[in-house]
């Protein structure tokens, strides 16, 4: 079973992801800041991250920062979700497998991840 971590601080978000994700056949762990998902990215190495930009503790454009440069996480596929979509071309520079501005479509987002992991 191929693991996604979704980091957003929106309980909302994380709620409906872990259930549309789940019914989808995936493991999800969920984190409410920059911090304690970083950590769990560590500890878990998930298939795939879907992350939040503004957050408290780290920041999304931070933690997507830390995972390319750990040589360990640098490959893990990563989505970022924000309501900024003028930060788009920076992320994309920095790697990210996605952007996705919200509003957004769930079943576009599933779709995406589908396709990056299976």
């Amino acid at each position: 079973m191929k693991n996604v971590i979704v980091i957003d601080d929106d309980q909302g978000i994380l709620s409906l992801f872990e259930k549309k994700l789940t019914a989808s056949g995936y493991a999800v762990s969920t984190a409410m800041d920059g911090v304690e998902g970083l950590a769990k990215i560590r500890r878990e190495r998930p298939d795939l991250v879907v992350i939040d930009v503004v957050m408290p503790k780290m920041d999304g454009f931070s933690v997507v920062r830390e995972i390319r440069a750990d040589d360990n996480l640098k490959a893990v596929p990563v989505i970022v979700l924000t309501a900024k979509g003028e930060l788009g071309d920076l992320f994309r520079m920095e790697g990210v497998a996605a952007f996705f501005e919200k509003p957004f479509s769930c079943d576009e987002l599933l779709a995406k991840i589908h396709q990056l992991i299976g």
